[in-house]
């Protein structure tokens, strides 16, 4: 999918191309590829004269590889932007191209991101920018913008996951933690830690790539301090990233000593029944010797009854033992 983005009166307008004609009819200051195919990477290099790199969306995460600008003035930058998703947490890599100074080009000025799929951020530009007149005043202030939205959806993100560990904490401060619950438990912290551990790498990335365009010196004064103030919210977010490291592995470990105690209680409730059934085992064992017991002579028919009995006595007697101690709860 090949979208362009326009200024006029302050606000984006969005076309979606599907021919090199209608391409060359608009000036826009944003080309946003989506999975784009090979026809529309030609018509890009045809109408703009520029070459999407095969490895635009690799893996790299050298910075050399990730933010250079190039002989002909073209600056590349890759970026990770992070898609919050129940099912599939994840990042999805995103290579912007920005022509500055080739005049010779008709892609100077103008914007090229290109990626796999659809990302909020995205979006949420696009709606913002429809949305408040001179929130855009060129091809910098999209990539800038982007990058603020970034580390507001990221921060969005992050109160989530807060919501989502309150819950859990309470059901696990509330004690009584079966190891269903517990198993539930540790399932949602770990999805929860993922997504914080995501979060982080993400706005670390973002502010390499918005220290990259201060160092590059493309950014009016304006805009530079903007850079400066996302940099300064980035940095309250990798604060906050730590606390909820902090938050979760606390969560972890009640849920470990909540399983550790049941599990002692289980181990209890053995021993307990093999220290209450050595006596009894003693009685069958001496009663159960090939001789003679006066006693049980004496008894006569009421032996039987007697050794049972006096077996069931000394079983119960720790029992009862046990349980006045408190020790069978």
């Amino acid at each position: 999918m090949l979208n362009i983005f326009t200024l006029a009166n302050g606000r984006l307008f969005q076309e979606e191309i599907e021919s090199l004609e209608e391409l060359t009819k608009f000036q826009p200051i944003w080309v946003d590829l989506e999975a784009p195919t090979l026809e529309e990477k030609r018509w890009i290099k045809q109408h703009y004269g520029l070459s999407i790199p095969e490895d635009a969306m690799d893996e790299d995460i050298e910075e050399s590889a990730r933010f250079y600008e190039e002989d002909n003035g073209e600056l590349h930058i890759r970026s990770d932007f992070l898609i919050d998703d129940d099912e599939d947490p994840r990042s999805v890599r995103v290579a912007f191209i920005l022509n500055q100074h080739n005049a010779n080009l008709k892609s100077r000025g103008v914007l090229f991101s290109i990626h796999d799929e659809d990302v909020p951020v995205f979006r949420l530009l696009r709606m913002r920018a429809r949305r408040a007149p001179g929130l855009i005043e060129d091809a910098k202030e999209v990539l800038l913008k982007l990058f603020d939205a970034d580390a507001e959806y990221s921060a969005d993100t992050l109160e989530n996951i807060y919501d989502e560990l309150e819950k859990v904490s309470k059901q696990v401060l509330a004690g009584d933690v079966t190891d269903a619950l517990a198993g539930e438990v540790l399932g949602a912290i770990a999805r929860q830690e993922d997504l914080n551990g995501r979060i982080r790498r993400n706005v670390m990335d973002t502010r390499r790539a918005v220290s990259f365009m201060m160092r590059s010196k493309m950014l009016n004064a304006e805009q530079f301090e903007e850079a400066r103030q996302i940099l300064r919210d980035i940095e309250s977010l990798d604060n906050h990233t730590a606390f909820l490291f902090d938050k979760i592995n606390f969560l972890m470990d009640a849920t470990v000593g909540f399983i550790n105690i049941n599990q002692n209680k289980i181990i209890k409730i053995f021993s307990v029944a093999s220290v209450a059934l050595l006596p009894p085992t003693l009685i069958a064992s001496v009663y159960g010797m090939n001789m003679k017991f006066p006693e049980l002579e004496l008894l006569g028919p009421a032996a039987y009854p007697y050794v049972i009995g006096l077996m069931l006595a000394s079983a119960l007697g720790p029992m009862w033992y046990f349980r006045k101690r408190g020790w069978l709860k």
